[in-house]
């Protein structure tokens, strides 16, 4: 199937999406039939333990989406543009074919008429893009922390503003994140391109979650609207302290 092919895909149904890492993740979740499985900027919080998502380098994603694409084969991949990889228009276009080139099929960006620009000519250039407006975790620290968005008459014009010019520029999807259920439902139907949402409540016309956050397996932070359905952190506890009392009683019985 083509890449136009997957996308075209997103249309026909709610989009099914979530993060990946590493080989095996992105396997299984290939094998399980998500329809759009992002290599997100987010790895440098649950993969590599920084605090949030600014320090994640191009070199980090280039690295990650060679990785994954080895275990994706139907669904679309999309890999995030890190912070400070589309500054400037020809960042943004040089830095897009570097992720297609280790196997993206399509790149994500922050922002929406801020970055207009960029996006307009990364589609020039042949490449699909995906927006993100919302909550942006690469504008965290300006913002001065996570904050919900669409509570205000401005900020909701400016959402859908934001998603208006995404769309006529050519986007194929928008990710809505941390935005008022309302005002996310709101900017859906104003478009006729999928939205995803994360924390954006249930009228978009998909999600996507951190496999992470689905999983269980960062214990450490779960977001407020995250919905585990596992605990695997809790399993490779268990299972580590049962290895661990094996090897410990198998050494005091050769003693």
């Amino acid at each position: 199937m083509s890449i136009q092919e997957r996308i075209a895909n997103l249309r026909r149904n709610r989009v099914v999406a979530l993060t990946a890492y590493d080989y095996p993740t992105a396997r299984i979740l290939d094998e399980a039939g998500v329809d759009l499985i992002l290599v997100g900027d987010s790895l440098g919080m649950v993969f590599a333990g920084t605090p949030d998502t600014t320090s994640v380098t191009m070199e980090q994603m280039i690295y990650h989406t060679s990785v994954v694409r080895r275990g994706v084969h139907n669904a679309l991949l999309v890999s995030d543009l890190p912070s400070h990889s589309y500054d400037t228009v020809a960042e943004a276009v040089t830095n897009a074919q570097r992720l297609v080139a280790a196997g993206a099929d399509a790149v994500k960006l922050e922002g929406g008429l801020a970055v207009i620009d960029q996006v307009k000519a990364v589609l020039a250039s042949g490449i699909p893009v995906t927006g993100h407006i919302g909550m942006l975790p690469q504008s965290l620290h300006r913002e001065g922390g996570y904050k919900k968005k669409g509570k205000t008459e401005p900020e909701i014009a400016s959402l859908l503003e934001d998603a208006r010019v995404l769309q006529e520029a050519g986007v194929f999807a928008i990710v809505l994140e941390s935005i008022v259920p309302a005002v996310a439902t709101l900017i859906t139907r104003s478009l006729s391109i999928p939205t995803v949402g994360i924390g954006a409540g249930s009228g978009c016309t998909g999600e996507i979650a951190v496999v992470h956050d689905l999983t269980g397996f960062y214990p450490w932070f779960t977001p407020p609207f995250a919905r585990p359905k596992a605990d695997f952190a809790g399993q490779l506890r268990h299972a580590a302290e049962a290895y661990a009392a094996e090897v410990r009683a198998q050494d005091a019985a050769g003693s």
